[in-house]
């Protein structure tokens, strides 16, 4: 597909990078005593409550650190999540490039959660395409 084809990407800003950890209170300690990180969020969401986004950074970074547990028992491993301003616009457009390992729609079921689909890259690498508004 040419350049002159294809469409220009909704995406704005790499906003969140993620590191599995085994133990959330634990790496939240240790990256707000260790490498002084302010926490940016820490917040339960599901239906119950069930899980739980915790976030970190330096003073000052717009970017933040998610620390997350393990997805589905496996330990270990790294994503990043990237903001839009409209993520359904942005799944139409991957949809329409093919051949991209994407989620069939983007969700906005869980409680608590933004608007978000999740993607992968050749390597199976994971991102997280997340609805933020406009300058936010």
């Amino acid at each position: 597909m040419s350049n002159e084809t294809r469409s220009r990407t909704t995406v704005t800003n790499i906003g969140v990078a993620m590191f599995t950890v085994a133990d959330q209170d634990a790496a939240l300690e240790w990256y707000t005593t260790v490498l002084d990180f302010e926490v940016r969020g820490d917040t339960r969401f599901g239906p119950d409550g069930e899980y739980r986004w915790v976030e970190v950074a330096p003073r000052g970074s717009t970017a933040r650190l998610a620390l997350n547990p393990p997805m589905a028992d496996q330990p270990g491993g790294g994503s990043i999540g990237v903001e839009t301003p409209d993520v359904a616009a942005e799944h139409a457009r991957l949809s329409a490039i093919g051949g991209v390992d994407l989620d069939a729609a983007p969700d906005d079921s869980t409680p608590g959660a933004p608007k978000l689909f999740m993607l992968r890259d050749p390597d199976g690498n994971h991102i997280a395409v997340v609805e933020v508004p406009a300058g936010g």
